[in-house]
């Protein structure tokens, strides 16, 4: 047996061939179809890196799955993999907007309204260093507007917002910082009509048409030479006004002066117009073109009620005994304006005995008005100084021997003291003769405006 093993001829040669070729098959085979686990990660990975990662398997064998694994998972096989086109959408909003718009809420402040733009804290602090324009930012109210737009880095490139119904800020990145220009919003100027009828007061008749406390004062400055607005007014007093209302976009935003004006008291009826002149002096002119305004004023106090009458056999309060009344006192709160009654100079502003902080106006040769018991006097009131007639002169207190706020005035014709309310006042000029064709002009629309808005109001009121 073992002699015939021995002699065993050796496998043909076509066998042998036949062997490497299935074995150099079955490695091929390997390769290609690798083990289950290798096929596994490569399923995780996009198509196109499968191929990539075959082919080079195929030109590039591995000893082992363990190289193939970290050659398919690695970072740089995967960063090379190009964006799908949902994936770049998905990339794109997910960038904050550019432009927006954030509205102030109740307790915002300028640094919350930054933040809820998500623009950095440091960018404020540059934009309030800018200049004292960016400082009005900080006064916001609720309901305010800011239109933001931001830089790709999401730092302020611009803001805009309106501060009020009458001002904008408009605020732009520059090389330097930033620029802000404030833009003043130029109203629409239109003619309105209100009317009113007393029952109380005035400024209470007023304030229930619509008009703002300032023309409230203007009205009465307008018939303050006719009427006493301490002393005339009556229950059922009416009056009537057209007058300058400002408008940006089709909404109220002020209002300017009276163009024309009525007021009935006691039955009797005023009417004023105002009237510039072609060398630019405005004044108020009755209908025919007299003048509304008379040398002096009856009232140095608006709104006050008279707690004392000029009288000769007066009891002093503070003295008690009798002793003349030589004024006209008007009671008033701590602090409410005085009016010089007429044009002239101011001979003492200062103290003066019992009258306390007391203001004397000589008025040309003939008159002379004494202010007294002031708290104190206004800002270039003093010895020697012009005042016009309506010109604030001084603020009602209860300086001297008073017992409470209130003022105490004097009128003097010729050194001779007089009752400021019975006395009647000189009438000033009416309008020149080369100006009324063109006052006359201007008054007509403005009464028939009047006579049309009140016909109309009392029509509705009939209904």
């Amino acid at each position: 047996m073992t002699d015939s093993s021995r002699n065993t001829p050796p496998y043909p040669k076509s066998h042998l061939l036949a062997a490497s070729g299935i074995a150099a098959l079955l490695s091929l085979t390997l390769l290609i179809f690798p083990s289950s686990q290798v096929e596994a990660k490569k399923t995780l990975l996009p198509l196109d890196i499968e191929s990539v990662e075959s082919a080079n398997l195929q030109e590039q064998p591995h000893d082992n799955d363990e190289q193939l694994r970290a050659q398919v998972t690695s970072p740089f096989a995967l960063s090379a993999a190009p964006e799908t086109a949902e994936q770049a959408q998905d990339s794109a909003a997910a960038l904050p907007e550019r432009t927006l718009s954030v509205t102030v809420a109740n307790g915002d402040t300028l640094s919350t309204v930054f933040a809820r733009a998500g623009l950095p804290s440091g960018t404020l602090h540059q934009l309030l260093a800018s200049g004292k324009d960016a400082r009005k930012l900080t006064h916001i109210k609720p309901g305010q507007t800011f239109e933001i737009t931001r830089t790709t880095e999401g730092d302020l490139e611009s803001l805009s917002s309106r501060l009020n119904s009458l001002e904008s800020l408009h605020v732009a990145r520059t090389d330097k910082g930033f620029s802000v220009k404030h833009e003043a919003i130029k109203p629409a100027v239109q003619q309105a009509y209100a009317r009113g009828v007393i029952d109380s007061s005035l400024f209470v008749a007023t304030k229930r048409a619509g008009l703002p406390h300032r023309l409230a004062l203007e009205l009465s400055n307008i018939f303050g030479y006719e009427v006493d607005f301490a002393l005339d007014i009556r229950k059922g007093d009416e009056f009537e006004v057209v007058y300058e209302q400002k408008v940006v976009d089709g909404k109220p935003v002020g209002h300017g002066n009276i163009l024309a004006a009525r007021f009935t008291n006691r039955g009797k009826t005023y009417t004023a117009v105002r009237y510039t002149s072609r060398q630019g002096s405005t004044t108020y002119y009755t209908a025919d073109g007299g003048s509304m305004r008379k040398a002096f004023i009856r009232t140095p106090v608006d709104f006050a009620r008279i707690s004392s009458r000029f009288s000769t056999g007066r009891r002093h309060p503070v003295l008690n005994k009798i002793r003349a009344h030589k004024g006209v006192d008007y009671a008033a709160p701590r602090g409410t304006p005085i009016k010089a009654t007429g044009d002239g100079k101011v001979v003492l502003a200062g103290r003066k005995g019992g009258y306390g902080n007391t203001v004397v106006i000589q008025h040309g040769q003939r008159y002379r008005t004494l202010y007294a018991h002031m708290n104190g006097f206004a800002k270039g009131v003093r010895n020697g100084s012009q005042v016009r007639q309506g010109q604030i002169i001084g603020y009602v207190g209860t300086t001297g021997l008073s017992t409470g706020p209130h003022l105490h005035y004097e009128f003097q014709i010729n050194g001779t003291h007089v009752d400021p309310l019975s006395q009647k006042l000189p009438m000033a000029d009416p309008i020149a003769g080369n100006e009324r064709q063109r006052f006359l002009q201007q008054s007509r629309p403005l009464l028939a405006r009047m006579d049309q808005e009140r016909s109309t109001l009392l029509a509705m009121n009939k209904r």
